[in-house]
């Protein structure tokens, strides 16, 4: 029997890695915690995130970014002023900003079209 863990990692197919780090990093503002492989060929950058880790691979054959897919959900300090700079940097919403009876979220996309959550849990709840 298969006993999973943990997960290891999630992961999006971008076309244009430079593009996909300026995004992660300049406007999300993650740190890079591993990047290897150079334009044109295969690339793979990670961002360590708590106990996750959400990465990006560019340059696997067939492996192409998709609004339809999974999205992961990225936890914010303050959910307010996170859709605010979102907005005040010109990211495209997918799902304006909505309460759920456990959290606050909205749905964004990055340059490549991958969804992305923006998540703020409520008092209470994990």
């Amino acid at each position: 029997m298969l006993k999973v863990t943990e997960i290891a990692f999630s992961c999006y197919p971008v076309t244009d890695m430079a593009r996909a780090r300026k995004f992660y990093e300049g406007v999300l503002g993650l740190t890079a915690t591993m990047a290897h492989g150079e334009a044109g060929g295969m690339q793979w950058t990670e961002y360590d995130i708590a106990n996750g880790t959400l990465s990006l691979g560019a340059g696997a054959p067939g492996w192409k970014p998709t609004s339809d897919g999974c999205s992961v959900g990225l936890e914010v300090e303050d959910f307010d002023a996170a859709i605010a700079h979102l907005k005040s940097n010109g990211v495209k919403f997918q799902m304006e900003p909505f309460p759920t009876p456990v959290c606050q979220m909205a749905f964004i996309y990055d340059p490549d079209g991958n969804l992305i959550c923006i998540h703020k849990r409520k008092s209470g709840h994990h």
